[in-house]
């Protein structure tokens, strides 16, 4: 069986196709806060309070899997906490304001 050339361009447009839909989402502007947005800003620190949660969870997990000995849990620990407490502390300010 040969491919005839029209098979062959309509492989390489569904080719195309495909890769535009893929790649448009890399080429679209970022979506960024307004400056002065009180919304984007907690949503910041909101997400930066669950993540730095997140990760102590993942690393307390690691531990208990022995993927982590005492001293880098107490690290990661450390680091995570003063991430979460930063995050914490921001959203209590803004709750203020």
């Amino acid at each position: 069986m040969t491919a005839t050339p029209g098979l062959f361009v309509l492989g390489l447009l569904v080719i195309l196709i495909a890769s535009l839909f893929v790649a448009a989402p890399l080429f679209r502007p970022a979506r960024a806060g307004v400056a002065g947005d009180d919304t984007s800003e907690r949503a910041r620190w909101e997400r930066q309070k669950r993540q730095a949660l997140a990760a102590i969870r993942e690393a307390e997990m690691d531990h208990q899997m022995g993927k982590l000995s005492d001293e880098d849990l107490a690290a990661l620990r450390g680091r995570f906490e003063e991430q979460a407490l930063a995050a914490m502390a921001m959203l209590e300010k803004e709750g203020r304001g």
